[in-house]
């Protein structure tokens, strides 16, 4: 492998893939509109990548649930002009997916044998942008991502003051975009094909989630109120459960990610010093 794409490349977790995939070309919404299909075919072709790791997508949960077409459009037609140009050069296909693909009913773990059915549009525009894929390619399910770059929820509590309303019936697995990046590298070396649950270790809900956050910052927990998702009455639905079991990486022998507090205290550390 000598040659990556990465789209999305100045994004949370494409900052990160940078770092971990030394020299790949680095695109992002300025340098390559993925709802232009000339202009992606064109790009990858001129390029003639190895391998394209997809992270490319709208991924604002609320503003898709307004605006179907453009959820749609970036995130399930960008996806079949990726593969398109993946198809052409014979490049093989790293696709970053979500949680939201499931609705959250399942009271325990999904695997990735589990059959989606997403509530959300963004749900639904990442499942379909899934089944652009051809059968080789590598779908990548994450959830709850934070990390050193862009806006996330742990840089979101850590600015916060006073009372802190966070939902607590919504489970999941926090990860951290570092980690993630660095088994996406795994799977895309080795071309490895279908779909895998990428997370880090350990579920837990936002509440607690933003507890962990204010103990590792040596803040008071207590700032920390639960309520429902209904009382914070978002737009988008929710799924309530979201845990993804790493089982495929477990069945061939991967090592699975760390549990989410160690990368969780390593960078409430770096943010607050």
């Amino acid at each position: 492998m000598t040659r990556v794409l990465i789209t999305g490349g100045s994004g949370q977790l494409g900052r990160e893939l940078v770092d971990v995939f030394d020299g790949a070309v680095v695109t992002d919404e300025s340098s390559l509109d993925i709802t232009d299909r000339d202009a992606t075919v064109g790009a990858i072709t001129s390029l003639g990548p190895d391998v394209i790791v997809h992270t490319a997508a709208w991924t604002d949960v609320d503003g898709c649930e307004a605006d179907t077409a453009r959820a749609m459009q970036v995130n399930a037609l960008g996806t079949r002009h990726v593969a398109d140009g993946a198809r052409r050069v014979g490049a093989h296909v790293v696709y970053v997916s979500t949680d939201y693909v499931f609705d959250g009913t399942k009271p325990v773990p999904y695997d990735e044998w589990d059959l989606p059915a997403p509530r959300s549009v963004y749900g639904r525009s990442k499942l379909g942008g899934e089944r652009e894929l051809d059968p080789g390619a590598t779908i990548v399910r994450t959830s709850w991502l934070f990390g050193r770059h862009g806006s996330n929820f742990v840089k979101t509590i850590l600015r916060a003051t006073g009372e802190l309303r966070v939902v607590d019936d919504q489970r999941g697995c926090p990860t951290a975009a570092a980690d993630l990046a660095a088994v996406v590298r795994q799977l895309a070396v080795g071309r490895l094909p279908g779909v895998f649950h990428v997370t880090n270790q350990g579920h837990t809900t936002w509440f607690e989630f933003a507890r962990d956050i204010l103990i590792a910052a040596d803040d008071d927990p207590a700032r920390v109120v639960p309520i429902s998702t209904a009382e914070l009455g978002r737009p988008a639905p929710r799924p309530a459960n979201s845990v993804l079991d790493n089982a495929a990486l477990r069945l061939i022998g991967i090592p699975l990610a760390a549990d989410h507090h160690e990368p969780l205290e390593r960078l409430v550390k770096e943010l607050v010093s």
